[in-house]
């Protein structure tokens, strides 16, 4: 009985603890100690932020109500009372909520408390609250007593917002929109926002509601509103020993600093763009610096090193040894710069190290999708809407221990995931992803998707795990977003939900498509390999009109309907342009994945071509051989072995990838009609072959363009066929001694052609071993 009644008693005070906290009839009370203007910020954001979910608007008091009501409490944790009460204070010298930017939320009665170390501490504590609420129209909630404190692990936590013609949804933005993101981003812990106020050479976007000047300007007012650090990011890309453009910089920089109602960093990159020395560049940004403390005295500067050339790079850091110059607050870590560790070594300790990740591009970017499928590179592009939660995680992890904190590059709206993980993240390194993505989920879709949505944006960044053929989960990700869809019309509206359900449906239709379409190349290629010499131009005729079905007898017209439908709901609600010509996008590589929902994911447009070519040749015999070569290019018979080194379904004996994942050379604005492994490349590629027949003579060929330069088992060979152009043949004879056990190793030495272009280096894409 003893036992039953303490069982009781226990139950009884489980339920009393997790009783959830009403907080329906809540009112907001704000310390008079809190500072403008976060005084009236944090207890506007959550007043409207819980309003839009529950149709509840809390009422802001300057006393204490009656003891039955519930009152939201935001004040310093430093104080002692609010009104007579007592502040719930905690002793200690090394609590969270005494920590720069620190918050505690704590019950108490009938009181829940907000504490902040600061201003920032009482914005991100109201987040917090906010990420943890269950609201909709029934209900605004707590789920039971709580008493949390946390303080963020890196000072530096901002994205780049650069409202200009390159971006692909910023210039479409209005203040307010820009104003909601911006509290969007504080609501999961960012504290920095990145402006780009110069535009050199570039056409206004049409899509401007304001002028790029007064925008910038309210950039700095709302970072100003929401106790933001204020970041621009100005390059020079013209000679600085050029006195009169020099001196016309400088002016037009003191001109925006006298602008400016906050600004705290200026972030000059080295290069990217740029080429100027660092002589100059230092000297520079030293009268800079002069200019800036006159208007903005706590101001700093930074520099990236991107671009810079080892003697460039050995020239800075004299420079800071014997100048030690105090203007200059740390450097910056960015694409196509030195290594984050090595920086950190070598940069003194009195400066500080930002990164400045590329969290916006999926190819020829500094992080993109590993052995991304051929046909998401060709069709979804590199800047598509991109959740990729676990994957950058992994690479916070690696590179933040090096750094102070980051400051992201974002060309659109459609990496807002990415923003929000490492935000989060960079507050806490240990956070779980998939607890992140269930407070993102039950902030901006509701509590009770909170789990659901979580697993539905994983799935969507598991699409792109491998070969796309192969990966049937696609598949089941469609049909878990539709039936969400579905279930969940009142988000019909919600420009986070439409990027996901635009994602959900555009991989399944660039699978079906590409399971479609290669399946009538195949068919195409067996007509091929019965030419004859009397029936070519027929059965050219013949084989083209098998792979054109795929635009005569499209696969899934209601997705590309559907896919059609979500990018005008996202152009309505957040102008995200997904089209050059439809909704002014700057240029086909700037997220118009509606300009390429339809490239061909079959060769029929190559084909076309090379049938023009086949029908110019001479002979029936030339013609008849071509034939052969484009029908048995991926199957060169038994004992023989091909492998498209980009593509993950076609290059199982391919062993690396490339140092830019999937490489898409980019011709033609996209729209090459070139061969699509052509258009897929590494530069030096490693393959290894085994159960070869030891009596047998191989022949090596490969196809690309340039050089290259191939070794065998670590034996450089010389070759017998050896054409540059495009799509032209190498070959090399194995030696017979180094098959004899059955297995090779190929490998390529990279042609030294630092001289030149990524675009025009060499570039190997098609491999063969054929058995003779």
């Amino acid at each position: 009985m003893k036992v039953y009644s303490l069982f009781l008693f226990l139950l009884t005070a489980f339920e009393l603890i997790a009783q959830p906290i009403n907080l329906k009839n809540a009112a907001i009370l704000v310390s008079p100690s809190v500072p403008a203007p976060m005084r009236t910020t944090a207890p506007q954001m959550l007043t409207e932020e819980i309003a839009k979910r529950t149709n509840t608007t809390l009422k802001q008091v300057q006393n204490w109500p009656g003891s039955r009501s519930i009152t939201i409490a935001l004040a310093l944790s430093s104080e002692k009372e609010v009104a007579g009460k007592a502040v719930p204070n905690r002793t200690g010298t090394d609590l969270a909520e005494q920590k720069p930017e620190g918050f505690r939320v704590v019950s108490e009665g009938n009181t829940l408390w907000i504490l902040g170390a600061d201003a920032r501490g009482l914005l991100f504590g109201s987040g917090w609250l906010l990420r943890n609420l269950k609201m909709d129209a029934k209900r605004l909630e707590l789920a039971g007593s709580v008493d949390v404190a946390s303080a963020p692990a890196y000072p530096i936590r901002g994205h780049q917002l650069g409202y200009r013609t390159t971006a692909n949804s910023y210039d479409a933005w209005t203040v307010a929109q820009f104003e909601q993101y911006y509290r969007d981003l504080a609501i999961f812990g960012t504290n920095a926002i990145e402006g780009i106020p110069f535009h050199e050479g570039e056409i206004p976007s049409a899509l401007f509601p304001i002028p790029p000047k007064e925008m910038q300007i309210r950039m700095s007012e709302l970072c100003q509103k929401y106790d933001m650090d204020y970041w621009v990011w100005t390059p020079a890309t013209f000679d600085l020993t050029d006195g009169v453009k020099r001196k016309a910089e400088i002016e037009r920089h003191e001109a925006f600093y006298r602008t400016c109602p906050r600004l705290d960093h200026i972030f000059f990159p080295g290069g990217d763009p740029g080429h100027n020395h660092p002589r100059e560049v230092m000297a520079f940004l030293k009268d800079l610096h002069g200019k800036l403390i006159q208007y903005h005295p706590k101001a700093k500067i930074w520099i990236s090193l991107q671009g810079f050339n080892t003697e460039q790079i050995d020239y800075f850091y004299k420079y800071l040894a014997q100048n030690q110059p105090d203007w200059l607050q740390g450097l910056v870590s960015g694409p196509s710069s030195p290594p984050m560790a090595e920086t950190r070594y070598r940069l003194p300790k009195k400066y500080r190290h930002r990164q400045y990740p590329d969290l916006t591009h999926n190819v020829r970017c500094e992080f993109p999708v590993e052995r991304w499928d051929q046909a998401y590179a060709l069709t979804l592009g590199r800047e598509a809407i991109n959740p990729r939660p676990f994957f950058f995680a992994r690479i916070h992890g690696k590179y933040a221990p090096f750094t102070d904190g980051f400051v992201s590059y974002s060309d659109g709206c459609h990496d807002d995931i990415n923003k929000v993980i490492w935000s989060m993240r960079g507050w806490n390194p240990d956070k779980n992803v998939n607890e992140i993505l269930a407070e993102y989920s039950r902030f901006f879709f509701g509590w009770q998707l909170a789990n659901q949505a979580a697993d539905g944006i994983l799935a969507l960044e598991n699409n792109w795990q491998g070969p796309l053929a192969q990966n049937g989960g696609v598949e089941a990700t469609f049909a878990f977003w539709k039936n969400l869809e579905t279930a969940h019309p009142e988000l019909k509206t919600n420009w986070r939900w439409q990027m996901l359900l635009l994602r959900a449906n555009y991989d399944t239709y660039t699978r079906r498509r590409l399971l479609y379409e290669e399946g009538l190349e195949k068919t195409a290629n067996a007509i091929l390999t019965r030419a004859t010499e009397t029936d070519l131009s027929k059965t050219l005729d013949q084989a083209l009109a098998t792979v054109n079905r795929a635009d005569t007898e499209p696969v899934a017209p209601e997705l590309r309907q559907k896919i059609e439908t979500l990018c005008a709901d996202l152009f309505a609600s957040i102008g995200l342009q997904t089209s050059v010509s439809k909704y002014k996008a700057k240029g086909p590589e700037r997220g118009c994945l509606l300009d390429f929902v339809d490239y061909p994911l079959n060769n029929r447009w190559w084909l076309a071509d090379e049938c023009q070519k086949i029908l110019a040749l001479k002979t029936p015999a030339e013609q008849l051989a071509r034939i052969h070569v484009i029908a048995n290019w991926e199957s060169p018979g038994i004992g023989s072995y091909y492998d498209d080194v980009s593509s993950g379904s076609k290059s199982p004996r391919v062993k690396t990838i490339s140092d830019d994942a999937t490489d898409i050379a980019w011709w033609d604005n996209g729209l090459s009609r070139t061969r699509l492994s052509t258009q897929t490349f590494q530069a030096s590629p490693a393959l290894d072959y085994s159960n070869l027949d030891p009596g047998a003579r191989y022949v090596i060929r490969v196809a690309g363009a340039g050089d290259a330069l191939l070794r065998v088992d670590g034996k450089r060979l010389h070759p017998t066929v050896y054409h540059k152009d495009l799509e032209t043949f190498k070959e090399w004879i194995v030696p017979l001694s180094l098959t004899q056990d059955g297995q090779i190793s190929v490998s390529f030495d990279q042609p030294e052609e630092s001289h030149l272009n990524w675009r025009q280096r060499s570039k190997i894409s098609d491999i063969w071993l054929l058995k003779q």
